[in-house]
């Protein structure tokens, strides 16, 4: 049932943004910088942690859940650090998956290669 409910859930967010880029004229990247920012307000207002326990996968993997995470960090390193937090947090809850998207990206650059159309 948790497979069936993220699969839901994450298949909804993923339909809306999709309507959202053909009815409107947002480009993919502020479509997407929205997400992670509204992923950061609903946490503030705490609201997403509710939805992603309900949710699971299916709203921790979309952009809104990186938002959730990026806020969850700087709530913490705001906690330990005071206002220095507000510019360290981010990264530091952050680090982890970005840093795999860079090494694996990297890596997948030399097995596949790019055919441009002429």
């Amino acid at each position: 049932m948790d497979y069936f409910r993220a699969f839901i859930i994450g298949g909804l967010i993923c339909a809306l943004v999709q309507i959202l880029l053909d009815r409107t004229k947002l480009l993919p990247g502020r479509v997407m910088v929205l997400l992670v920012c509204s992923g950061v307000l609903l946490s503030a207002l705490g609201i997403y942690q509710p939805f992603s326990e309900f949710a699971g996968a299916g709203a921790t993997v979309p952009l809104l859940g990186f938002g959730q995470v990026l806020w969850k960090g700087m709530q913490k390193a705001i906690d330990q650090d005071g206002f220095l937090g507000l510019f360290t947090g981010g990264f530091t809850a952050c680090a982890t998956g970005v840093s795999a998207a860079l090494i694996f990206s990297y890596i997948a650059s030399f097995i596949f290669r790019p055919k441009m159309k002429k």
